[in-house]
């Protein structure tokens, strides 16, 4: 059990994996203007492919979609619904936020079938700590891989349950953390869920990319983004609202989290506000990109704390504010997806 913060209180060898079955040519350039792409079926033969130091290469690459991905579909098929998190830069609580969703999904009243949630953030796995679990390694049967258990109705999937030490660190390029994210879409025995969360690491990357062009046929719900009050944060926010434009992924709505913090004594509950807003915070960028605002999730110390010792800050610390905040959040994102 975490310990209590109130104020009158003292505060207490990798393993190898193969790569895709496909992988994108390596070009020795970038890509021109103009450029089909290196996969596409005009890779080398187009008109805009001419004098390109790369035509060589995209004329002999594999053409068309990835074979994996009908694969993929049909292990999927039994997830209603799917909802990536992202966020535009690290240090927001991306994956913090990401674990009190998948415990406020799997708190709903009338659930059919358990919740997932699955880490992709490949190179600082933090889901299997913050969910109590970090000791758990996967077990592989005739039916695929098989997620660890939080609960009886919320299974985990991450890269740190395949490290030897818990402080190695994955050093991979690309390719190799893309083959792990279809690993995870295709091998794993998700089985019948309501809801599979995706958390991802910060950015508009390589593991952005594969887990939309995988998901693709599946059928991905919508992203949820995560920012903090202050500009600095909504500056890459909006280029996550770019990139899912771009990408064609649906934009669920934004939260603002660590917006105000609240008094670690019970008899205070005060919000007092830390980082404060000072172009209107996320609420004002929600309605100038025209995309639904979600709420406002305050920062408590207990959070922190439930995260450090594997606990779910949703079921010791119901009425704090942040879980009430939580709640709203997961009934909007409900709603939004059309879930029960």
């Amino acid at each position: 059990m975490a310990p209590s913060l109130e104020v009158e209180e003292p505060l207490p060898d990798p393993i190898d994996f193969s790569a895709p079955l496909k992988q994108a040519p390596k070009l020795v350039a970038p890509e021109p203007e103009h450029c089909p792409g290196p996969e596409s079926n005009l890779a080398g033969t187009a008109d805009s492919c001419a004098g390109c130091p790369n035509q060589a290469i995209c004329a002999s690459a594999p053409k068309g979609p990835d074979p994996d991905i009908p694969l993929i579909t049909a292990r999927l098929a039994d997830v209603k619904h799917k909802i990536l998190v992202l966020s535009g830069k690290g240090g927001v609580g991306k994956s913090t936020f990401s674990t009190m969703l998948a415990h406020g999904f799997a708190g709903l009243d009338g659930l059919e079938n358990p919740v997932g949630l699955m880490d992709t953030d490949i190179c600082g796995p933090s889901i299997p700590k913050m969910m109590g679990v970090e000791d758990e390694s996967i077990h592989v049967s005739a039916a695929g891989w098989s997620p660890v258990w939080v609960t009886n109705n919320l299974a985990v999937m991450s890269v740190q349950f395949m490290l030897p030490n818990r402080d190695d660190a994955v050093i991979w390029r690309g390719p190799k953390k893309n083959g792990l994210i279809k690993t995870f879409l295709k091998d794993v025995e998700w089985g019948e869920l309501d809801y599979l969360v995706v958390d991802t690491p910060p950015g508009t990357s390589d593991e952005h990319l594969s887990v939309n062009s995988y998901l693709k046929e599946a059928g991905v719900d919508g992203a949820v983004l995560v920012t903090t009050p202050q500009e600095v944060s909504l500056l890459d926010v909006r280029r996550e609202v770019d990139f899912c434009r771009k990408a064609g992924i649906r934009i669920l709505g934004i939260v603002e989290n660590m917006s105000g913090f609240v008094c670690p004594n019970k008899k205070c509950g005060y919000v007092s506000q830390i980082f404060r807003a000072s172009t209107g915070g996320a609420k004002r960028l929600a309605e100038d990109e025209g995309i639904p605002y979600l709420g406002a999730v305050p920062l408590d110390p207990m959070i922190g704390m439930a995260c450090d010792f594997g606990e779910s800050f949703l079921d010791a610390y119901p009425d704090s504010p942040a879980s009430k905040a939580i709640r709203q959040v997961v009934e909007r994102v409900v709603k939004t997806v059309g879930g029960s």
